[in-house]
């Protein structure tokens, strides 16, 4: 017999077809030469797979998890999931979502849509569904993986099959984040489903240590003036054989060291000489006082820390109980290592109590600068972080270790952070307003230095606020400089401080309303960067009064604006 007949795949067919018609017509040629049929081809399984992604961190997973799968047998379709509409959702009868959280428990900013319909009435049972979740999230903040929670409870709630139990993940998420997804495809393949260990926490298995680049510190800047409260800096770092590129509106990775005067406090209430070996978070075998410096993080208390210290202190193991995880979660806020161990005397071996820690995590900023400009640097606005603490002064991990500790041309490990969702408009004649108080500056110098560099058309509004004028106006020269070459066309100010009664940017908001909603009527893409909990909500709530007030739009008319604005990447937040 001579080579089968097969649909080739340059043949208008979709994956599934061109399956099915390669099994005909191999049954077809082989009945008629009188030998027996071989089976089909079995169909690939169709196979929906969602992300919810606020840095891009869920839709690299998820894009690596529908490459896998595609070789074990399934047909997968991956979308955001404010892509998913009802009818797909409907037709689907396999579906695992990745997704992470953002502020308060929220979904992210692709997926807020999505959350809408899912909770709304109109949302249809799912009993033909099964699906699974994979939650990414942060432990050190009390709605851990809120927005993959939710999603599982709701389509629970609508009689969806959940196949494998949710996975919730912490920081160190690749091997978790693996066994799920073995277990689903199995469960999925018709096997035994292989649940993941636990849905909570735990410290991560030993790892291989990642290497970062290391860029070179070639400024660091203070910005604000000398009467200043705040102490917020210019950092800028040599890309020189690192192999680093980078977008406008990407974030860079710090990894940090921790104080080695915190570190020593830490050595000497647990009754050590640092010297002790241990192994740290990322597997390797090092000594105490290595561990505290470079692995491990000790400015947050873990929940696994309290549990290998509760028997020898009775009020810890209180704050275990189920019941009383507000006052566990209200006991760790603002509290270190140090704190714990101090406050209740506790002596643990080096080994388990290393093992306890958290892996000390890179720290992401805005990049603060376009390649465009300095194709060879990048620049970051940080923050420096200190204050007085319960018994003694506090510092911030990172920022302090950049202020303070990294000598001039010092070498530091980076990273770069795409973020494909934080983008100007590729249309360069369209207006931007960019909304970004104190540090939140940052990815709109770059914004504005871009536009400039591309000499795009497009009209830009600027709103900045700190605390004053006279002192926190941060890169007033530049700015200044973008107004007069045009780049800049409007620039609202908001200086808490400089008056009685406090001035936010969301009253600037207000006080331009007319304009602001003109401008989004014009095609506008509006661009949020700043703290997640207080300034990106006020300004939210703000942005649908503006469309109530000038649009004249219901409460439920201007919230579905601001989801259309949203679906179309116009309604963009860089927020932490």
């Amino acid at each position: 017999m001579h080579g089968l007949p097969f649909v080739p795949p340059t043949a208008p067919f979709s994956e599934r077809q061109r399956a099915w018609l390669n099994g005909y017509l191999v049954g077809l040629l082989s009945s008629s030469e009188g030998a027996p049929a071989p089976a089909p081809a079995k169909p690939a399984e169709p196979l929906l797979l969602l992300y919810g992604s606020q840095t891009g961190t869920a839709e690299a997973l998820a894009k690596k998890f529908a490459k896998a799968a595609a070789t074990q047998g399934f047909l997968p379709q991956i979308l955001e999931l404010n892509a998913c509409s009802p009818a797909i959702l409907a037709a689907s009868s396999k579906a695992l979502i990745v997704t992470s959280t953002w502020g308060d428990g929220d979904p992210p900013d692709n997926a807020a849509t999505f959350w809408t319909f899912l909770q709304s009435a109109e949302a249809p049972p799912l009993p033909h569904l099964s699906y699974s979740i994979l939650a990414l999230g942060d432990s050190n903040y009390s709605n851990f993986c809120g927005a993959g929670k939710k999603f599982d409870e709701r389509l629970s709630e609508l009689n969806a099959k959940r196949v494998v139990p949710r996975k919730d993940c912490d920081l160190d998420y690749d091997s978790p984040a693996q066994e799920w997804f073995a277990a689903v495809l199995k469960a999925f393949a018709g096997g035994p489903a292989t649940p993941p260990p636990t849905t909570t926490p735990t410290a991560a298995p030993l790892a291989k240590k990642k290497e970062y680049p290391k860029a070179r510190l070639i400024q660091n800047r203070r910005l604000n003036k000398p009467a200043s409260s705040k102490d917020t800096r210019h950092f800028a770092f040599s890309l020189e054989g690192t192999g680093l590129r980078y977008e406008a509106g990407d974030a860079l990775g710090v990894l940090p060291s921790n104080c080695p005067s915190l570190v020593q406090e830490i050595v000497s209430a647990l009754g050590c000489d640092g010297e002790e070996a241990v192994i740290a978070p990322d597997g390797e075998e090092t000594s105490l006082r290595f561990a505290l410096l470079y692995r491990c993080e000790i400015h947050k208390i873990p929940k696994s820390l309290i549990e290998l210290a509760a028997p020898t202190a009775s009020s810890l193991a209180t704050l275990l109980i189920p019941e009383n995880k507000e006052a566990c979660d209200q006991y760790c806020h603002g509290r270190d290592i140090l704190d714990l161990i101090q406050e209740h005397s506790i002596r643990l071996e080096p080994r388990p109590f290393i093992a306890a820690l958290r892996k000390l995590p890179p720290r992401l900023y805005s990049i603060s600068s376009s390649p465009l400009v300095t194709p060879a640097e990048v620049h970051l606005t940080v923050g420096v972080v200190r204050y007085q603490g319960r018994l003694r002064a506090k510092k911030g991990v990172c920022s302090t270790f950049l202020a303070e500790r990294v000598e001039p041309e010092g070498e530091v490990q980076v990273y770069v952070q795409t973020s494909p969702h934080f983008r100007l408009p590729r249309d360069h004649d369209l207006p931007v307003i960019m909304i970004g108080p104190g540090t939140g500056i940052a990815p709109f110098r770059a914004f504005l230095q871009e536009r400039h560099a591309t000499g795009a058309k497009g009209k830009n509004w600027l709103f900045f606020g700190d605390q004053q004028r006279a002192n926190d106006f941060l890169y007033e020269e530049e700015i200044s400089h973008f107004q007069k070459e045009g780049v800049l066309t409007r620039l609202d100010l908001a200086f808490s401080r400089d008056q009685k009664e406090k001035i936010y940017v969301q009253n600037r908001m207000l006080e331009q309303a007319e304009e602001f909603f003109a401008w989004l009527e014009q095609g506008a893409f509006l661009y949020v960067c700043g703290d997640a909990k207080r300034m990106a909500r006020d300004v939210d709530a703000t942005l649908h009064q503006i469309i109530e007030k000038v649009g004249s739009r219901s409460p439920e008319a201007a919230a579905a604006y601001v989801n259309q604005l949203k679906s179309d990447k116009r309604y963009l937040r860089d927020v932490y």
